[in-house]
């Protein structure tokens, strides 16, 4: 028997996702949150209380799930974080372009107490254009996080399975919205070169 489905996301994207999920299993309980506090009053009734296999799908979500929350679903807790795994935690986008990478990527992993630090389960790349800057990352990185939903989209719905971890592994470094703000900084001794790629990188 298939549980239901909670859908953490804004507005705009739940409505896509729960599209997907249910040309798959139209018959499927798929609910949706926008926030901290929709999260956990839905996580709290009776459904997923009760069931042994309800599941989180959390995508391009900053809301931090607490581990109380994440054990309500038996089912499992997926992420679908808008970068590659060499870039765990805040403002991928931003840090890649500052690397001058040549691909980029976005990322679907189980949810852990620690961010971005669980099993991943899929993962989609693209070529970075060299005029790219962190805006236009990003925004391709979210189409091409909803590929990768749509590739992942039938095994998601089948909550009495998890989903197959990949050989793949996170980035060592956690980057943070205080790393974030460090390098927003410029200062009088930066070469034109590093301002010019700092304003590219974070704005």
């Amino acid at each position: 028997m298939l549980g239901p489905l909670l859908i953490l996301a804004d507005k705009n994207d739940s409505a896509y996702l729960r599209q997907i999920l249910l040309s798959f299993e139209p018959n499927m309980q798929i609910d949706m949150a926008k926030d901290t506090l929709s999260l956990l009053q839905i996580s709290q009734t009776g459904p997923y209380q009760d069931a042994m296999n309800s599941r989180l799908v959390s995508f391009c979500s900053d809301i931090i799930v607490t581990p109380t929350v994440l054990a309500c679903f038996k089912g499992g807790c997926y992420n679908f974080h808008p970068g590659p795994p060499e870039y765990p935690g805040s403002h991928p986008a931003s840090f890649a372009i500052y690397d001058q990478v040549e691909s980029y990527g976005a990322t679907a992993h189980e949810m852990s107490a620690r961010v971005d630090t669980g099993a991943i389960v899929g993962v989609d790349r693209f070529a970075v254009p060299n005029a790219f800057r962190f805006l236009e990352l990003e925004v391709q990185a979210h189409k091409n996080l909803s590929i990768l939903f749509e590739k992942l989209a039938p095994y998601l719905v089948n909550t009495s399975q998890p989903l197959d971890h990949i050989d793949v592994q996170w980035g060592a470094k956690m980057r943070t919205q205080k790393d974030f703000e460090r390098m927003q900084q410029i200062t009088s001794d930066m070469s034109e070169v590093e301002i010019r790629l700092r304003w590219r990188a974070f704005g």
